[in-house]
C-alpha cells in the first residue's frame, strides 16, 4: 500500500510486516524510518537487526533472521539497505518467499534510493501487499508548501506569511537545511510572530534545483522562479555544458511540437513520439499557447551562441543564459529580442 510520508504516522496504530522505504532524500527517509522505529519500540519490537546487500551479503542470512528466534525473546526489526534499489533474482525469489512465510514478530524495514520500475516486479508487489510503501521523492512547489506548512505547525511556531514565503525561497530542494532552520527558530523564537526581517539575520540561501526543474519553470514561464534557480545552479557549479543539453533540448522538443502543429498535427499523436509524459504536457501546452514558432528559432539561434562562445572561448556566460530564459515569456521577447551576443 502506498502511504506518502505525511500521512505516516496515520498508519502506524497498527504496524505491518514490512516498510518500503525509497527515495533521494534522506530526511524523508531518516524521518520515515525514526518513526517506524519509535511506533515498534512501543509495540514490543526491541530488538534490531541491520543488513546491507553488499559484496559480503548473503540473502540466506536474511532468510535465516527471519525464521530464527530471537536471541532475548523479544520482537525483532530487521533493517535491510538496497544500495541499487534492486535485490537481483535472488533477492527477489527470497523476499518472496518470506512474504508467503509471515512472521508476526518481526518487521522488515527496506529502504533504498529512488525505485521505478522495481514497483512493477513480483517481489515489490509482493511486500507492498503485505506492508507499506512510502515515495521518499523530495517534495517541490505546492508540496514542499505543504511540507513546510506542516513542520511549522509541529513546532508550534508563529511564521508569518513574509517569513513563510523567504523560507520557501530560501529552502525548497532542500529538507534537512529546512529543518534545521526551524529548529533553530523554536530556540530564538518559540512564542513570538516571526517575520522575514528576523530571518535575514539567521540564514542563507540553501534552496537545491536540477536542470530539469529550471526547465519546467521556464516552459510554464514561471520567470521569477527560474531566475532564482539559475542564480542557485550556478553558486552550486553546475556545469554549464549541462544547462546548455537541458535548453537545447526543450527547446529542439518545442520546434519540433509547434512546426507539427503549424502543420496540421493534433498534439495527441506527437506525444508518445517525443517521449513526453502526463505530468509535463501542461508544460508544453502552456509553452505552445504563447510563443511563436520565429521566438522559438529565434531562441535556438541564441542559444547556439552561447555555446559557441563556451566551446570555443571557454566563456560561461550565465548572464546570456538569463537572457535566454527571459527569452521564454513573449513579453519579454518583444523587448529583448534585438539585443544580440557577441561571438
Amino acid at each position: 500500500m502506498r502511504v506518502y510520508p505525511d500521512q505516516l504516522n496515520q498508519h502506524l496504530k497498527t504496524l505491518h510486516g514490512c516498510y518500503l522505504l525509497f527515495g533521494d532524500d534522506p530526511w524523508l527517509l531518516e524521518n520515515c524510518k525514526a518513526q517506524i522505529l519509535s511506533a515498534a519500540k512501543k509495540q514490543g519490537f526491541e530488538e534490531r537487526v541491520h543488513l546491507t546487500q553488499d559484496n559480503s551479503f548473503s540473502w540466506n542470512d536474511l532468510q535465516q533472521e527471519w525464521q530464527s528466534m530471537s536471541l532475548f525473546a523479544s520482537r525483532r526489526i530487521i533493517e535491510l539497505t538496497l544500495p541499487q534499489a534492486k535485490p537481483g533474482t535472488e533477492g527477489s525469489a527470497a523476499l518472496t518467499a518470506m512474504m508467503q512465510n509471515p512472521n508476526p514478530d518481526i518487521i522488515l524495514i527496506i529502504h533504498g534510493p529512488k525505485i521505478s520500475a522495481e514497483t512493477k516486479s513480483k517481489w515489490f508487489k509482493s511486500l507492498d501487499n503485505d506492508g507499506i510503501y512510502l515515495p521518499c521523492a523530495t517534495p517541490e512547489g505546492k508540496q514542499f508548501q505543504r511540507w513546510l506548512d506542516n513542520r511549522i505547525h509541529f513546532y508550534k511556531l508563529q511564521v508569518q506569511m513574509d517569513a513563510k514565503a523567504m523560507l520557501f525561497n530560501l529552502f525548497e530542494g532542500n529538507l534537512l537545511a529546512a529543518e534545521q532552520a526551524l529548529q533553530l527558530l523554536q530556540l530564538l523564537s518559540p512564542d513570538k510572530p516571526i517575520h522575514s526581517d528576523h530571518l535575514n539575520d539567521y540564514f542563507e540561501d540553501q534552496s537545491r534545483f536540477t536542470v530539469f526543474q529550471l526547465t519546467d519553470a521556464l516552459l510554464g514561464n514561471h520567470q521569477k522562479h527560474a531566475q532564482h534557480m539559475l542564480v542557485q545552479l550556478n553558486a552550486e557549479g553546475t556545469a554549464m555544458p549541462i544547462l546548455m543539453w537541458a535548453l537545447f533540448k526543450e527547446l529542439n522538443v518545442l520546434l519540433s511540437l509547434k512546426s507539427a502543429v503549424e502543420q496540421g498535427e493534433q498534439l495527441n499523436s506527437l506525444w508518445s513520439k517525443h517521449r513526453i509524459w502526463d505530468k509535463r504536457k501542461p508544460f508544453y501546452q502552456a509553452a505552445l499557447t504563447r510563443l511563436s514558432l520565429s521566438q522559438i528559432e529565434h531562441m535556438l539561434a541564441f542559444a547556439s551562441k552561447i555555446e559557441r562562445n563556451l566551446k570555443q572561448h571557454g566563456v560561461e556566460d550565465w548572464t546570456a543564459i538569463s537572457h535566454l530564459s527571459l527569452l521564454f515569456d513573449p513579453n519579454a521577447h518583444r523587448r529583448l529580442a534585438h539585443i544580440e551576443l557577441q561571438t
